[in-house]
């Protein structure tokens, strides 16, 4: 498959990631999914060839890329023979340097929500599973309740807190121009507009066919493997539902405040974000239509 059709799909767990890979695979052209075993193979052959592996010392430095890319291209032709692959995984904002230099042409869509309703949203999931230990926690201590749970999801090098940082490292970084930051609150209420967005934004053609009243996705075995049911399940129409959190109302506010991507003032990345109750489409379409100029 050609480079130039490879894109990347990041960004926080429970903002969106898996409702807009289902509403991508409705276009035939395209194949999008939960996440692959793409960035595990991906960092187990760069550790092989790296410093400190025998490998490394066997091979000159211009085979390492040509490795990746080869690798890569194969997972991708592999998988489906659709034109356009989107690869899902969380650490891809942590790799903006890598996939810049591999496949310059590709672009990471990063999918965002504020903080406490992601940690609402797998406190939920938690609740709803009372008779699972869940894989997510790795001890009684961490999943004695909802403070303890919180706290562990929230850690730098959790669920929630290694792709915050992640995309706060791609959000200033140097490739952050090949960056799209979505609002699960946009694509949620606005799914047509938010993706006509992302068509520009990857430089594709629109596609009539998608259909927001009947969408499709499910992972069942990896869920229940992971003893979360219900993770990766995508609601039929594309909706958004207000609720009350079932945080307690301390926990809730000590994450306020971490949506660093509202401020897109001091990074090249383009942001797609809701601005009080409207939507703050316009700015960024001017803005894709000058690159593209």
């Amino acid at each position: 498959m050609s480079s130039s059709k490879l894109h990347f799909i990041s960004g926080l767990p429970r903002s969106g990631s898996t409702l807009l890979a289902a509403l991508l695979r409705q276009n035939p052209r395209f194949h999008a999914a939960m996440s692959s075993a793409l960035a595990p193979l991906l960092a187990a052959n760069l550790n092989v060839m790296s410093a400190g592996n025998e490998a490394s010392l066997l091979m000159d430095p211009h085979q390492r890329p040509e490795i990746l890319r080869a690798v890569a291209d194969a997972f991708c032709h592999t998988t489906t023979d659709r034109e356009v692959f989107f690869d899902t995984n969380r650490s891809w904002c942590a790799k903006m340097p890598l996939i810049a230099d591999l496949y310059p042409s590709a672009k990471v869509i990063a999918c965002v929500r504020d903080l406490p309703w992601i940690l609402d949203s797998l406190e939920r999931l938690f609740r709803r599973n009372p008779y699972e230990n869940t894989r997510l926690f790795g001890s009684d201590d961490e999943r004695g309740s909802v403070y303890s749970r919180t706290e562990s999801l929230a850690r730098h090098n959790r669920l929630v807190g290694y792709p915050w940082t992640a995309l706060k490292e791609a959000f200033y970084g140097e490739q952050a121009g090949n960056l799209l930051v979505v609002d699960y609150e946009i694509l949620a209420k606005s799914p047509e507009k938010a993706l006509r967005l992302i068509y520009q934004f990857i430089e594709e053609p629109w596609y009539d066919g998608h259909d927001f009243d009947n969408v499709e996705y499910d992972a069942p075995r990896f869920d229940d493997a992971l003893g979360v049911a219900g993770l990766h399940k995508v609601r039929p129409k594309v909706s958004f539902e207000a609720r009350k959190t079932v945080l307690p109302p301390d926990l809730f506010k000590k994450f306020e405040d971490m949506d660093f991507w509202r401020d897109s003032s001091g990074s090249a990345a383009h942001v797609l974000v809701a601005k009080t109750a409207k939507l703050d489409s316009a700015a960024l379409a001017n803005k894709l239509a000058h690159l593209k100029s």
